[in-house]
């Protein structure tokens, strides 16, 4: 097992060599070299089943992995019962879509504070997330289709490592997606070396066990933030921000973990997924030939 790479959504270079449908992504990404891709439906769910179902098939004969975002606007921090029940219809739909791709992971975002206690809102996300367990039964998705909750990069959202490992802890079917991106940047900073990142996944292995820190989803990428937290995500060119890529493909290697890393640079994300699979099989040579050494 190896970690697999990919972008969230198409690349300006996509559409640059002339393509103008997310059904040839899969296709693209392939001859790139790349294993993964995320189709978002972050500002609507704007597809049909037919363009859905191409796209499946494509991201299947090209071997692509392939993970769906749900809608931005889900909020299952909301105490309001009108927004939490439009939200369990956005993932619904979501949901459905995701099995005509045959795509086998959803992304959410868990949702925001607002006015409310935050304990408030958390409670609610657990019993919203309970909902959407049930209805993925309903729908004969459970244990196909995982739900996985994203860490999120701004103080006023729900989100921190410890809220969405508390979360996951409800059933071994929800898989973590842990962005580095934004717990760097709602630590204002907090990710600067490889002890920073074994901190991490030392925190998910010890809430979750070994299964899914192995199968863990993950959102990089360079980002700008404020005090307040994450601002704008960036490339891997725009080094004046972290965090950094190195260590983390290091310990990978180090500690023999092969998540799914989906790559969220603005405009550049197949190219950064690329330079990431790069420097990670570089780590990986270097770890195969220390061994046969020492053989």
């Amino acid at each position: 097992m190896t970690a697999k790479f990919g972008p969230s959504g198409n690349s300006k270079g996509f559409y640059d060599e002339g393509y103008k449908s997310s059904v040839d992504m899969p296709k693209w990404l392939k001859e790139k070299g790349l294993d993964a891709y995320e189709y978002s439906f972050g500002r609507g769910i704007n597809i049909g089943f037919e363009t859905a179902e191409k796209i499946g098939n494509a991201a299947f004969e090209n071997n692509i992995l392939l993970s769906i975002h749900s809608p931005y606007y889900i909020n299952f921090g909301s105490s309001d019962v009108e927004m939490q029940d439009k939200s369990q219809e956005y993932l619904r739909k979501t949901l459905i879509l995701a099995d005509k791709m045959r795509a086998d992971r959803v992304v959410l975002h868990p949702g925001s504070v607002g006015k409310i206690l935050r304990k408030q809102a958390f409670e609610n996300l657990v019993v919203a997330i309970k909902k959407s367990l049930t209805m993925l039964k309903e729908l004969n998705l459970y244990g196909k289709i995982f739900i996985c909750p994203e860490t999120m990069g701004k103080k006023n959202q729900l989100g921190t490592l410890d809220e969405i490992l508390e979360i996951c802890q409800i059933d071994e079917t929800l898989i973590p997606t842990i962005d580095f991106g934004h717990i760097h940047a709602l630590g204002r900073g907090a990710i600067n070396s490889i002890e920073d990142y074994e901190f991490i996944f030392n925190r998910i292995e010890n809430a979750l066990g070994r299964y899914r820190l192995d199968n863990l989803h993950c959102h990089f990428s360079r980002i700008e933030f404020t005090d307040a937290g994450e601002k704008k995500h960036w490339t891997f060119n725009d080094t004046q921000y972290g965090p950094e890529f190195e260590p983390l493909a290091e310990l990978l290697v180090k500690r023999k973990i092969s998540p799914r890393i989906i790559c969220e640079s603005r405009e550049n994300m197949a190219e950064d997924s690329l330079k990431m699979k790069k420097i990670y099989i570089e780590y990986l040579t270097k770890l195969n030939y220390s061994l046969q050494s020492e053989q």
